[in-house]
């Protein structure tokens, strides 16, 4: 069963520095003032990915920040989150993998 924070590091690990110290700042217990709206605002403009300045990125993002204060939201999201921590994964070693050929001398 995946825990929760532990998916939630992973994923903070996947992100551009500046984004993973915002989004680490927003899981402290004291930021509670502001994750629970930042949350609630994600997840409504998720809704309305259709808008051409919002995203369906903003849908788990927003749904993830208000499970850290919501615990029946927190299993699902942790199988989510696993999920897409596999496949960033993945996605990284095939990029990895790609270089690595194009870079090898061609042999006869």
């Amino acid at each position: 069963m995946p825990d929760f924070h532990q998916e939630m590091d992973r994923l903070q690990g996947h992100m551009p520095g500046w984004a993973g110290r915002r989004l680490n700042r927003l899981r402290e217990p004291k930021a509670i003032w502001v994750r629970v709206p930042a949350g609630i605002a994600l997840a409504g403009g998720g809704v309305f990915s259709v808008l051409p300045v919002l995203g369906l990125w903003m849908l788990p993002v927003g749904l993830a920040l208000l499970a850290h204060d919501v615990p029946p939201m927190r299993k699902p999201l942790a199988r989510v989150l696993r999920f897409t921590n596999v496949k960033i994964e993945q996605r990284k070693t095939r990029r990895k993998d790609d270089k690595a050929r194009q870079q090898r001398p061609a042999t006869k």
